[in-house]
């Protein structure tokens, strides 16, 4: 059976814990042994990081040390997966920029806080978002820094008054990437638990975990 381990902590306004403990159930139901943990210290243990299959992290705004993250990166480029949603994973670490290149990007902005705005789907043969329907949320929508080699799977426009000159802009929502011999899935919603409540971003997420630990 393959493990896989959350990691949530940070600030608690992406409600990290509730998040977390939805797609805990949510894998412990697909077949996995899953456990979770309250500290980045889990990275330090190279006997447990040598027998997990994927990470899913939600730690948003926090530190991390360089052993830590040696720990983290280490996993990952030998091939466990990584996967992660919002700022619990696009926001994660700001000052860790090793951090911020193996996920693929980094958060710099919300304009207009929440908002009404649509996510749509891009590459729709991929099996993360097959059958998929464009949709819609009311949440925060993330304006960030992305890495040009990120498989984009959906994307997200601004329409924007506040700030005219980003208005139009298209801006990857949801990606997946390879990292030494790892797995990464990343989606920008997930701000609180009312995103997933919205079927479409609950089934990315799902699918994008499994395809992290490799079983899609």
């Amino acid at each position: 059976m393959k493990k896989v381990i959350f990691v949530w902590g940070g600030w608690e306004g992406h409600q990290p814990k509730e998040t977390t403990e939805i797609f805990a159930e949510i894998m412990k139901r697909e077949g996995y042994d899953v456990e979770v943990y309250n500290t980045l210290d889990i990275f330090l243990d190279k006997q447990k990081m040598g027998s997990v299959n994927l990470i899913v992290i939600t730690w948003t705004m926090g530190k991390i040390t360089s052993e830590q993250t040696k720990g983290l990166l280490d996993a990952v480029s030998s091939g466990v997966g990584i996967a992660g949603w919002h700022g619990g994973m696009g926001d994660a670490f700001r000052e860790n920029t090793g951090y911020q290149f193996m996920v693929g990007g980094q958060w710099v902005a919300h304009p207009g806080g929440i908002v009404d705005y649509e996510i749509n789907i891009v590459k729709k043969d991929d099996p993360i978002v097959k059958g998929i329907s464009d949709f819609k949320l009311k949440s925060e929508q993330y304006y960030m820094h992305v890495d040009p080699s990120n498989e984009v799977l959906a994307t997200t426009t601004f329409r924007n008054i506040e700030f005219p000159w980003i208005d139009g802009t298209v801006m990857p929502a949801v990606w997946k990437r390879i990292y030494g011999k790892g797995r990464v899935f990343y989606a920008s919603f997930g701000h609180q638990v009312s995103d997933f409540e919205v079927p479409e971003a609950r089934e990315i997420v799902k699918r994008g975990l499994i395809w992290a630990v490799g079983d899609l």
